[in-house]
């Protein structure tokens, strides 16, 4: 099978059963951006690959479903307005990041400023991740009411727990956070 088509060279793609729209289309923009948050949390992992500390095969495996169900969300937003979606996410997976958030934030000391993002480049990775799932978040929001409002609560709540990982990892690697002057 050939990666490319050449269906797209005129400036559209297919979402999901065919609708055919332009590659600016708002929708491929929010589903394109949970790609780009995958994305960002492959090159985090990728970060913590060759590192040995207490508790990264939790993060790997954690970071393993999410990476999963990311796909879930962009084949929701990938799936015109009354059709059936093939993938869907629970509200279960919402509290799973809820119960990791409360797991990992126990071993954090608590925070009395702003910080600022950074720390080892893993830590690092999962700050810029956080902020493109704030983005996906963003765009799903601006497709109204045709989101499953799971959607935005998973990637409302993800964003929470990559600001979580992202001290967590600092701290295990032994990165001590920069905050605010001022």
């Amino acid at each position: 099978m050939k990666i490319y088509t050449k269906t797209g060279d005129k400036g559209t793609t297919s979402l999901i059963y065919g609708t055919r729209v332009a590659k600016n289309d708002l929708r491929v923009e929010a589903y394109g951006t949970c790609d780009e948050t995958n994305s960002m949390i492959g090159l985090a992992l990728s970060y913590i690959n060759k590192e040995n500390f207490q508790g990264k095969e939790i993060i790997e495996n954690v970071y393993h479903k999410i990476q999963t169900n990311l796909f879930h969300a962009g084949a929701e937003l990938a799936t015109p307005k009354g059709k059936e979606v093939k993938w869907s996410l629970a509200a279960r997976d919402i509290e799973e990041l809820e119960q990791q958030i409360d797991v990992w934030e126990t071993e954090l000391p608590a925070l009395t400023n702003f910080i600022l993002p950074g720390g080892h480049p893993a830590g690092a990775a999962f700050h810029v991740a956080r902020t493109i799932a704030r983005r996906a978040e963003r765009c799903a929001v601006s497709l109204g009411e045709d989101v499953n409002p799971l959607v935005l609560a998973y990637l409302n709540r993800l964003s929470d727990l990559l600001f979580v990982t992202a001290r967590y990892v600092n701290q295990k690697l032994g990165s001590s956070e920069q905050t605010l002057h001022g």
